[in-house]
């Protein structure tokens, strides 16, 4: 290789300013720019002297490659091209390849920004500046192959370029450089003022008592702010444990307790209105007892009968009248009339309202956690270069402890495992007798699974007659009413594994939608039981008990399917997975462990949610029973699959699996237990004997009363009684606001739809532009060849002319 040319620039020294308080003049910038810039030019043409230019090794010229060291080629990979040693220098030199990390490349890109700063500022530019004025750097020696001389050249023109602009602008700069703390600080300390840095040594170590107090003050709020922040992420339920089950099981496993989490989030949304302006209130102001109160047997907490009838837990508890002024006839047990008082807590409106509140609060916060799901989890642009960012980008190096680390290294390997899971799953393609044959199949046990649905619900509907028959049941033979409960949980128990060994005929290809089958088959199941038992309570039972507190019926029936979904949730668990880990670990002699049954488990949670929501209305405190079932579920869940479960064999990722679960809670679950409160609100008539409505014909009409009472109040209250007519009662605003709603989801939808277009097209214009980079490249590399090829001929010809002259001399 030849020896690289040194340039010698001469350069006069420039008087130093005697008082040395000034800033640099525009003269030195000049002198800076210009020289910086002629030294790029003259490098440039060094390059294109040496003849650098892109090479491509071809097996088939063996002389391409003796034309020097720089045009050595270094092996690759199977069909990838190879570049000769002079390309790779090249393509090394690249601005995309050096800013980030060659710490000269970082000075250049800062310097060049902070040119263009100051000539934001109003300085003069380059241009109005005569040649006389600028000096030439020609008397030091600069060799371009010394990357230490070079950096400090660099470093020197960043120094000066910074001391011509403003202390703000500068520490702006300065903390945007990816240097270390000590390059910032040495450059800070070079790019002061000789005026600033005179100060700071006369004020250096003689700061005030006040100075020392504030620095002491904000420093001391900075690490509280800190020291909050670590606290609050500490704070997070099951934070440690959900990265745990992450790691180990993977997404699709964490999927079911992020659920959870989600739902106890919302049953606590529920329950602190419930508890505030209905159940406080109500507990500060018991009403009189109207008989006897039955001692606690501990029956109750099964049945929800008994002592529990008496207390805040059911709706026939709660009083109509005003609850801080008793009056006469409720002491005997007759209801009060309207006129007993100025009732200034009105316990049926706060009922009906803070009800009405609560479900709307929890109608939005379903909607916008859903439409947040949507968004993380259906990105716009697809999921290209996932890989590589995982296995770089994954990893957080401020983890310190053994445990973390491990924890941390199981959770990208899960994530690996997920990602080349999901690339690796492709339909295998199919003949026509075979997509006839697994059609007729997928045909057949659909058949067998909606015949099994269609048998429970039967069953569910003839047991649920057979209980009302029965009726009435005295206190001694409560846990008869067990029954009704009993079934249906086994019914939901049951049909489950039947649907799981029918899945194994289907034999789909993916996990995905082996899942989502699952959760469609068990949906359909809970639903339509769902459905039998709400036409049991409000069609069947309403009629059957007139002269009873029907609502604390339905509020018992409810407590009583929850508490045995509880039950039969841990006998699932106990038997499903403990069992039968042992069993297969000792007599069948396998050392595989059952998986988690993601489907199955999901549904469960969807069905207790959807009976607290049936429920709150005749049991105000069933939230707080969802509650107390979420966490005890959690840690009971946790214990066996850490102990009885493994990983999926097939690992899958999890991406839509929250969205699905929020889109089931909201529709089928939440839309179904407004539909059957508003029903029970609107049209069936209360209880006479109990309840803050005994003395309407409808709950509804208790918002009714109220507008009557403020239309008499004084035309201070009037718009109120105008609002609740034409806004309430009336249907057009109603139809309009929905019509709004679902012209701004289109609107969304369609937003959606045209970023993703817009996003195919520029990846596609992105991928034109490396084609056309590659398309140069190919053409330069052929001109390059020819070159070649013309100037090895070219000397064979001149040594075959000069061996014939020579010839010629010798005779």
């Amino acid at each position: 290789m030849s020896q690289s040319p040194t340039f010698v620039l001469n350069v006069l020294e420039t008087p130093e300013d005697p008082e040395g308080s000034q800033e640099p003049s525009p003269y030195d910038e000049s002198e800076v720019h210009d020289s910086f810039h002629q030294l790029i030019q003259e490098q440039s043409r060094w390059v294109a002297e040496e003849g650098l230019e892109l090479q491509q090794r071809q097996p088939e010229t063996g002389a391409l490659g003796a034309s020097g060291s720089d045009h050595e080629t270094l092996p690759g990979p199977e069909g990838a091209p190879v570049y000769s040693m002079a390309t790779l220098r090249i393509l090394a030199s690249m601005p995309s390849r050096t800013i980030g990390r060659s710490r000269g490349a970082i000075i250049s890109q800062y310097y060049s920004r902070t040119v263009k700063l100051r000539r934001r500022a109003g300085r003069p530019q380059l241009r109005d500046m005569g040649r006389s004025a600028r000096p030439s750097l020609r008397l030091y020696d600069l060799e371009l192959d010394s990357v230490v001389l070079e950096e400090e050249e660099k470093w020197g023109l960043l120094v000066k370029e910074l001391q011509g602009l403003t202390a703000a602008q500068r520490d702006h700069m300065l903390r945007g450089m990816p240097l270390s703390l000590a390059e910032k600080r040495c450059l800070r300390e070079e790019s002061r003022p000789l005026r600033g840095k005179q100060r700071a040594e006369r004020h250096h170590g003689l700061l005030s008592c006040c100075d020392q107090l504030r620095d002491s003050c904000v420093l001391a709020s900075h690490n509280l702010g800190l020291a909050l922040l670590s606290g609050l992420q500490a704070l997070m339920p099951w934070r440690y444990a959900l990265k745990r089950i992450g790691g180990r099981f993977g997404s699709s496993v964490l999927s079911y307790f992020l659920f959870l989490k989600t739902l106890l989030a919302f049953n606590a949304l529920l329950l602190l209105p419930l508890l505030a302006f209905i159940v406080g209130v109500q507990a500060a102001f018991p009403p009189a007892p109207g008989g006897p109160v039955p001692a606690f047997t501990g029956l109750e907490l099964l049945t929800g009968g008994g002592h529990f009838t008496h207390s805040v837990m059911y709706y026939g508890y709660y009083s109509n009248a005003t609850l801080n002024q008793p009056c006469a006839s409720s002491l005997n047990g007759s209801p009060c009339p309207p006129e007993a008082g100025s009732l200034p807590y009105n316990m049926p409106l706060a009922y009906l309202f803070t009800l009405g509140a609560a479900f709307f609060i929890t109608c939005i916060t379903l909607v916008y956690s859903m439409s947040r799901s949507f968004g993380e989890s259906y990105r716009v642009g697809s999921a290209s270069g996932v890989h590589a960012i995982t296995v770089f980008c994954s990893w957080d190096y401020k983890v310190t402890q053994r445990w973390a680390t491990r924890l941390q290294h199981d959770n990208i390997r899960t994530q690996l495992k997920e990602l080349l899971a999901e690339g690796q799953s492709r339909q295998r393609p199919q003949s026509a007798c075979g997509r006839l044959r697994r059609a007729a199949v997928l045909g057949f046990v659909w058949l067998l699974c909606l015949g099994t649905t269609l048998g429970c619900t039967l069953a569910v509907y003839t047991f649920s007659e057979l209980m009302i028959e029965q009726s009435p049941v005295s206190t001694e033979r409560e846990a008869v009413l067990l029954l009704l409960p009993l079934v249906v949980c086994l019914l939901n128990l049951g049909a489950p594994y039947l649907f799981r060994i029918l899945a194994a005929l289907e034999r789909h290809d993916s996990p995905v939608l082996e899942v989502y089958v699952a959760i469609c088959r068990n949906l359909i199941l809970k639903m339509v039981t769902l459905g039998i038992l709400c036409y049991h309570w409000l069609g069947r039972r309403v009629g059957t008990l007139k002269d009873q507190c029907w609502e604390n019926f339905v509020g018992q029936e409810l407590y009583r399917l929850m508490v045995m979904d509880f039950i039969f949730t841990l006998l699932d668990t106990l038997l499903g997975e403990l069992v039968w880990r042992l069993f297969s670990e000792k007599r069948l002699k396998r050392k595989g462990k059952p998986e988690f049954d993601i489907a199955g488990n999901v549904l469960e949670l969807i069905y207790g949610q959807t009976l607290t929501w049936l429920g709150v209305l005749f049991s105000p405190l069933l939230p707080a029973m969802q509650i107390i079932k979420l966490l005890l579920l959690f840690y009971i869940k946790k214990a066996s699959l850490m102990a009885n479960c493994q990983a999926p064999r097939r690992p899958w990722k999890a991406s839509h699996m929250s969205t699905v679960f929020v889109s089931l809670l909201c529709f089928p679950s939440f839309l179904g237990a407004a539909v059957f409160l508003c029903y029970a609100i609107w049209q069936v008539k209360p209880s006479s004997i109990c309840g803050p409505f005994r003395t309407l014909d409808t709950m509804y009409e208790a918002g009714k009363v109220w507008v009557r009472r403020l239309e008499k109040a004084g035309p201070r209250v009037s718009w109120l009684p105008w609002v609740h007519r034409y806004l309430v009662e009336d249907t057009f605003p109603i139809y309009l606001v929905s019509a709004l709603l679902l012209a701004v989801i289109y609107l969304n939808i369609q937003v959606v739809k045209g970023q993703r277009k817009v996003i195919c097209l520029l990846k596609e214009q992105i991928s034109n532009e490396g084609e056309d980079k590659i398309f140069l490249i190919n053409k330069l590399q052929r001109v390059y060849e020819k070159k070649e090829r013309s100037r090895h001929v070219g000397h064979l010809g001149q040594e075959e002319n000069f061996s014939l002259v020579q010839k010629e001399k010798r005779k």
